[in-house]
């Protein structure tokens, strides 16, 4: 491909405004999380990489303890639990908060792992 336009594809999941936390401290409260190439993504506000695996050594799950927008995920041995919901900042990374449609959206990114892995 030549000079100008550059062909960028769709991630198959991609949310913004997510708390990523690695305990015992936050590592970001509005960050990115992508799946994209098979490949999943942490990422802080200002896009610098947290972490980054091959889906299929990632896991992830929604545990008993956790509430209805909360996922942990297991990347590179190091679990990080992920807030997926909007917090309502002023500077327009985040989406409102709605608690319907964050329950909503962890299932979605865990739902895109999943299939982003080979496994339904």
């Amino acid at each position: 491909m030549g000079k100008g336009r550059i062909d960028m594809s769709e991630p198959e999941f991609s949310a913004r405004g997510v708390g990523i936390t690695r305990w015992p401290r936050s590592l970001t409260r509005a960050g990115e999380v992508r799946i994209e190439d098979g490949r999943l993504a942490l990422l802080t506000s200002y896009g610098s990489e947290i972490d980054s695996a091959p889906v299929t050594a990632v896991r992830a799950g929604r545990p008993w303890f956790a509430g209805p927008d909360e996922a942990v995920a297991t990347v590179n041995g190091t679990r990080y639990r992920l807030t997926l919901h909007g917090n309502g900042r002023d500077d327009g990374t985040a989406e409102p908060r709605e608690p319907e449609g964050s329950e909503e959206r962890s299932g979605r990114f865990l739902t895109a792992l999943r299939r982003a892995a080979g496994r339904r």
